[in-house]
């Protein structure tokens, strides 16, 4: 038996069909018409002209919200409710400033600069923030993983400078009178000249983060998502710990750079084990095993403690006096913090001329800081029922890196650990960070000399236990898989490139793979063919759902996805396989068999397929002929249009490559429920031109209206299971 049906209707039985179609006009169903609105086309001259002069008016109430909106201290502290708020910001403040003490210094080393610079980016940023920052929670100072970017580089410049060793870096003062705008590497020593490319660097990620606030670029933001910045952390913290590892074995080895510096450190330090100095892995030790459990305990009881306990400074403290009663440096050789000098130095200016080198860095490091603190701000302000603009957070943290830049500062971001202290020990306000620059400032003019001797594996020690958070995210993993695996995959790929490659490629990386995953879904888009639920006008998928039932004469198609360049092919593809009705197949195979017909004519000379011969003298009667498979029951497809966000032009051409095919088979194409950029796309590309002038008012706003309208053609065309 043949796979289609060759139907034929004479001339005499289509003058009945046209005699039947006129007595069938008034069954027709009407749809639901809506008159669209003309939207009046503005010149782009008179737009940009309008968005300017509002943009450049200027009166007092205007010069007023600017000033409000751009120092939003002014705003928010004539409201200050002192009586419930102050202990709450001065508790926090001040516990968070006790924290930031030996963490500060800490970070230091990780970002290649000496232990006061720590302290100087954690005092500056504290206060730039109260006074410009719309976050009410967020901790901003220095990060582990902007420090370790910053680490980078500065080791990466010290090498091409000609600084091959770490000689005489612990003297923090040496040279810093000699850094000038003529300053050059023979008047400079190391550690003045790592101090220039930290501070060279800072300012130029924030003049950088400064520029997309004025450009409102703000938004770029949403292109980070959670699991590609949890990605990152994660991989980032595998590097820090790495890099770790030499002090908390008391290794003198340099910073190794490049791809693939994790794996050849860790090569590194296991070639120089034997070089290990005991009294800092036994200090590293003991550090460890007090502050693992100490910390372990401070979160699981983090809800009954007033206040959370800083075990870091006692543990600071105590190392620092073993330490200087031990004579740790003289007897054992240990690495120590060195001399700290009190007071603020004279600002200086950058160097222009390293900016060149640093300014790719400077980008990765502006939008790294920029996602982190806007992302903790907005999560914040959810949580306590406040809203922050990230714009003005964009303004924020650059002036965090551009003022601070100017005394020898780092590059800083809100940091996630500091902001849950902060918030769970009753912050209100950001005045708490005036709070924290106070005890900052006493330990810059009083106590920081008294940290001499603190060992730089102590300082590892506290920034190794802090990475805790960061890899525990390996036991979210499963859960992470089970949830969405396409969230899984993007983690799993950042965090392996940030790890085992390069830390600023692997954000590059995570940023394009996130980009192939959302246009991934649109090529793999669901594609499925609808049922009506009982006498409810509900249509759901088919394969999805039980009880639904199919509309006699009509398939109903939905492509959940938009229609362009990238899958048009597959949207095709998709329809013609559901309908099980591809008709470049079945017009493939009409011609063949129309070929196989003229072979069998001619050898049988006598036989032709499809055609009646009446007589001798009988005139041949045209035929019309419709090949359908047996299968098929329908003459309309309505396809509904409701998860088609857009249509290019390519899209267009699809659904008239579509409607083309199919009604060369008998079958009309219907849209449904097309939203207005859709229908938009559809006049511009002409998608009616070969329609009837009426046609193109019967746009179906429901699946209901075009099934309706489709089925009531059906006393048109007769039978409305094989024909149309």
């Amino acid at each position: 038996m043949d796979s289609s049906i060759s139907l034929t209707a004479t001339r005499d039985e289509e003058d009945d069909c046209v005699s039947a179609d006129q007595g069938a006009q008034s069954a027709l169903h009407t749809p639901v018409m809506l008159a669209r609105r003309e939207r009046e086309k503005e010149n782009w001259r008179t737009g940009l002209s309008h968005q300017l002069k509002k943009q450049c008016k200027c009166s007092s109430e205007r010069a007023k919200a600017k000033l409000l909106g751009f120092v939003p201290i002014i705003k928010w502290l004539p409201h200050y409710q002192f009586k419930e708020w102050i202990l709450g910001d001065v508790m926090s403040g001040l516990i968070v400033g006790i924290l930031l003490v030996p963490q500060s210094i800490a970070y230091s080393l990780l970002a290649g600069q000496d232990p006061i610079y720590g302290l100087y980016t954690s005092f500056f940023s504290s206060i730039i923030y109260t006074l410009l920052g719309t976050s009410r929670h967020i901790s901003v100072g220095i990060f582990g993983v902007l420090c370790l970017l910053v680490g980078q580089v500065v080791d990466r410049e010290l090498v091409l400078a000609g600084y091959l060793t770490e000689t005489n870096r612990n003297n923090a003062t040496m040279g810093l009178d000699n850094w000038n705008a003529s300053a050059t590497e023979s008047v400079c020593d190391r550690s003045c000249y790592a101090i220039m490319v930290g501070a060279t660097l800072t300012f130029t990620a924030g003049v950088y983060q400064v520029l997309m606030g004025l450009l409102q670029v703000g938004f770029v933001s949403v292109y980070l998502s959670d699991s590609l910045l949890s990605g990152f952390a994660t991989g980032a913290s595998l590097t820090i710990l790495t890099s770790q590892v030499k002090y908390l074995l008391g290794l003198k080895l340099p910073r190794i750079q490049g791809w693939g510096s994790l794996i050849k450190t860790w090569v590194s330090v296991f070639q120089n084990l034997g070089q290990t100095n005991i009294c800092d892995l036994l200090t590293s030790l003991v550090c460890l095993a007090v502050l693992v459990p100490t910390k372990e305990f401070s979160d699981r009881f983090k809800a009954k403690l007033k206040a959370p306990i800083p075990f870091e400074l006692f543990v600071v403290i105590a190392a620092t006096l073993a330490s200087h009663f031990g004579h740790f440096k003289e007897e054992y050789g240990s690495d120590v913090a060195g001399a700290i000098p009190t007071g603020f130095q004279s600002p200086q200016l950058p160097s222009w001329s390293l900016i060149p080198n640093v300014a790719v860095d400077a980008f990765t490091i502006a939008i790294v800081g920029f996602a982190i603190t806007v992302s903790l701000s907005e999560m914040f302000a959810k949580k306590h029922g406040y809203t922050v603009d990230a714009n003005q957070e964009m303004y924020a943290i650059g002036f965090c890196n551009i003022l601070p830049s100017f005394f020898r500062c780092f590059t800083t971001s809100a940091a996630l650990t500091k902001t849950l202290v902060k918030e769970s020990t009753g912050c209100q306000t950001q005045l708490s960070g005036l709070v924290t620059a106070l005890v900052l400032l006493l330990v810059l003019l009083v106590i920081a000399p008294l940290f001499y001797s603190l060992q730089k594996c102590v300082l590892a020690v506290i920034i190794v236990v802090n990475l805790r958070g960061a890899l525990r995210k390996f036991t979210d993993f499963p859960r992470m898989w089970r949830i969405n695996h396409v969230d899984a995959v993007i983690w799993l790929v950042t965090m392996a490139t940030s790890a085992f490659v390069n830390t600023e490629l692997g954000l590059l990386v995570g940023v394009m793979v996130s980009a192939f995953c959302v246009l991934g879904r649109t090529q793999r888009a669901q594609a499925s063919e609808l049922g009506k639920a009982g006498d409810h006008e509900l249509y759901q998928d088919l394969a999805s759902y039980k009880g639904l039932q199919t509309q006699p004469g009509v398939a109903i198609f939905r492509y959940e996805a938009p229609i362009y360049y990238a899958n048009q092919s597959l949207f095709k593809k998709a329809l013609y396989r559901c309908l099980g009705l591809d008709p470049v197949k079945e017009k493939a195979q009409r011609r063949k068999k129309e070929k196989l017909g003229r072979k069998q004519e001619a050898a049988a000379d006598m036989k032709i397929v499809g055609v009646e011969i009446l007589g001798k003298d009988t005139e041949l009667a045209t035929k019309t002929k419709v090949f359908l498979p047996n299968q098929v029951n329908f003459h309309s497809v309505v396809i509904d249009c409701s998860p088609v966000l857009f249509l290019d032009t390519a899209g267009v051409n699809a659904l008239k490559e579509v409607c083309k095919d199919y009604k060369q088979l008998g079958v009309q194409v219907f849209l449904a429920q097309c939203n207005t950029s859709v229908l938009e796309s559809l006049d511009r590309g002409d998608y009616y031109e070969e329609k009837s002038k009426g046609e193109k008012e019967k746009v179906f706003f429901t699946i209901s209206d075009a099934v309706h309208y489709t089925q009531s053609l059906c006393p048109q065309n007769g039978d409305c299971q094989t024909f149309c």
